[in-house]
């Protein structure tokens, strides 16, 4: 984090135009400032230094905790400490082809509660701030720039619900692809959301070329609400109809992530239920494998022959059809798992305060969210 004397901050604009009018800076100077770090993630040493103004600039709304590499594949995932004293936890991808994808956070904890993912089991939500959204795109940048990488793509498929964080996210992503921020195209960049419906209209008629994933886990109503309670909010039927009227807006694939759970929903019946509920919506099915995560010893990962069973059913049918491999397990970097047992503590300490009266902790509580959530619906 920048001295305490850096006060303007980089994402806010009307903080920047206040410095530029108080230091009379040429706006030239403001321009390469946010080229240097936004477009080609230049270190912050570089760009201060071209900056005559450094002292009273904040680059940065996080710090970075912790670095953890993966051993077994090209995953990295970046323990970021907010302003809170709270972690937040982001994954660079490396894939093989040569491309990279970081996937970003939108909350500490969920109020989504999956049953398979660590960070629901929190039991508690905050939104984080557009820019610290944001600088997980820069630090994951500078970091991948170090490499001589580029950034291919930006997943929000981090720690959060996005659409339970509409407003900043829906902000990151207008400065993400402002010409006179991060400029990056609204195609390399994917918002995943267990399913609200409102939000996602909104999202799709804002962003046409943005990319929408449902995460669906389950075609059958009952068996979708015990992997995701909040699928008691937004039927499957709902759901579809959603996607029928954003595929009007966007002309372009929806991606469908479905989770393999042993038992659960990966058989050839699940397969067909499947089939039927995307009937002739325009949509890429991503098979997920499971990844264990302590919370949750009742579900198990579905075998690796049941896996491809059920992708050649989709396939037989001409669904698009993808088994993705996790990165990152070693690390608990892979799909779910984002979430230490440091998060927890410091989580549960923030909770303790709050119920003390601390009001400025600033958390949502749960159900909160769901009413927020369900109002928001009915709108």
């Amino acid at each position: 984090m920048s001295a305490a004397a850096a006060t303007h901050r980089l994402f806010r604009i009307d903080e920047m135009e206040t410095l530029r009018r108080d230091r009379r800076l040429d706006p030239q100077v403001i321009r390469q400032l946010r080229n240097g770090l936004l477009k080609k993630f230049e270190s912050d040493d570089v760009v201060r230094e071209r900056f005559p103004a450094s002292d009273a600039v904040q680059l940065h709304a996080l710090k970075l905790f912790q670095r953890m590499d993966s051993e077994i594949d090209g995953a990295t995932k970046l323990l970021f400490e907010t302003d809170s004293g709270l972690l937040i936890e982001s994954v660079i991808l490396r894939i093989a082809s040569g491309r990279t994808t970081l996937c970003v956070s939108s909350q500490i904890g969920c109020a989504a509660a999956c049953d398979f993912c660590a960070t629901g089991k929190m039991g508690i939500a905050k939104n984080l701030a557009t820019e610290e959204i944001l600088d997980q795109v820069v630090q994951a940048g500078q970091i991948l720039r170090a490499e001589d990488r580029r950034l291919s793509n930006i997943v929000f498929m981090g720690m959060g619900e996005p659409l339970h964080n509409e407003a900043n996210v829906t902000e990151a992503i207008r400065l993400l692809t402002a010409p006179d921020h991060f400029a990056r195209s609204p195609s390399t960049v994917l918002v995943s959301t267990v399913g609200v419906p409102a939000a996602m209209l909104r999202l799709a008629k804002a962003f046409p070329r943005l990319n929408l994933a449902l995460s669906l886990h389950s075609a059958d109503q009952a068996t979708r609400e015990t992997i995701i309670p909040l699928g008691k909010k937004a039927s499957l039927t709902q759901l579809q109809d959603t996607i029928q009227e954003i595929q009007t807006i966007q002309d372009r694939e929806f991606m469908i992530e479905y989770l393999m759970l042993r038992d659960r929903n990966d058989s050839a019946e699940d397969a067909k239920r499947l089939i039927d509920w995307i009937g002739n919506l325009r949509v890429h099915v991503n098979l997920i494998p499971y990844n264990t995560i302590e919370a949750s010893p009742h579900l198990q990962a579905s075998p690796r022959s049941t896996i491809e069973a059920f992708a050649d059913i989709l396939k037989a049918s001409g669904l698009k059809t993808t088994v993705r491999y996790s990165l990152g397990h070693d690390i608990e970097a892979a799909c779910g798992q984002l979430i230490r047992q440091e998060n927890r503590q410091r989580a549960m300490q923030a909770r303790r305060a709050a119920a003390e009266g601390d009001s400025h902790v600033g958390f949502l509580d749960v159900r909160q969210v769901v009413d927020g959530l369900e109002s928001q619906q009915n709108e």
